[in-house]
């Protein structure tokens, strides 16, 4: 449920069920899974992992 006036950065994912609050401000590339608040400026990213020589590996198999 997206409530009024909330604004829904680009390329964010809303993983239901979830409620946007009126007026809530969701930031760009959030993948948001938890209700957001009236008038709330929610961020939501996850951690960068690299996993070193993993495409050798994977092409070793």
């Amino acid at each position: 449920m997206i409530e009024r006036g909330a604004f829904i950065g680009s390329g964010t994912e809303l993983v239901a069920p979830v409620r946007i609050g009126r007026r809530a401000y969701i930031g760009a590339g959030s993948v948001i899974t938890k209700d957001v608040s009236p008038e709330s400026l929610a961020v939501a990213r996850g951690r960068q992992i690299e996993r070193p020589g993993w495409v050798r590996r994977k092409k070793m198999k």
